[in-house]
């Protein structure tokens, strides 16, 4: 795996000689991103048992689980968080990876990144308008791009989950 690691590195390179070679840390975290992306499992291991830093963030301000919910790949979404991977991180416009799952209409993923709890301002009111990209809710959010009530059938599932794992 270093080995195809280190080729595509190398084949890099020689494609972009012409061009000033980009920081290696950049040209890796472009390799870790487009794994998220294509849902590569076995290329996203290699990079978390080589120790890559799982929240590494692209130039615009994604991590790979944003990016991996982003892209509907289910299995990447999982194994990232498996690993750790802090779906409540923000982006530059101050979205989460849930809020990914939204404008994507990804329900499935949605289901496994709704549960987690982000801390959000309780004390924002959800039908507020949006003053503070940084506090916004996952509700205002869904507001937002229409889809309040699928979010609502989504809590509704997920709490009745957590009701059935208690029993």
């Amino acid at each position: 795996m270093r080995l195809l690691l280190l080729s595509l590195m190398l084949l890099s390179t020689i494609l972009h000689s012409e061009e000033q070679v980009s920081d290696p840390l950049e040209q890796l975290t472009s390799y870790f991103f487009a794994a998220a992306r294509t849902g590569d499992l076995e290329v996203l291991n290699e990079f978390l048992q080589q120790g890559f830093p799982m929240d590494q963030r692209n130039s615009q301000s994604y991590t790979a689980l944003m990016v991996a919910t982003y892209a509907g790949q289910q299995q990447a979404v999982e194994l990232l968080l498996q690993q750790g991977a802090d779906a409540c991180l923000r982006d530059k416009r101050g979205h989460t990876a849930m809020m990914a799952a939204i404008v994507k209409a990804e329900w499935t993923i949605g289901k496994i990144l709704y549960p987690i709890d982000c801390k959000e301002d309780k004390s924002v009111d959800a039908k507020a308008p949006v003053t503070d990209k940084e506090k916004m809710t996952v509700v205002q959010f869904a507001a937002v791009f229409g889809q309040s009530e699928k979010l609502q059938q989504l809590a509704k599932e997920a709490q009745a989950q957590a009701e059935t794992s208690r029993n």
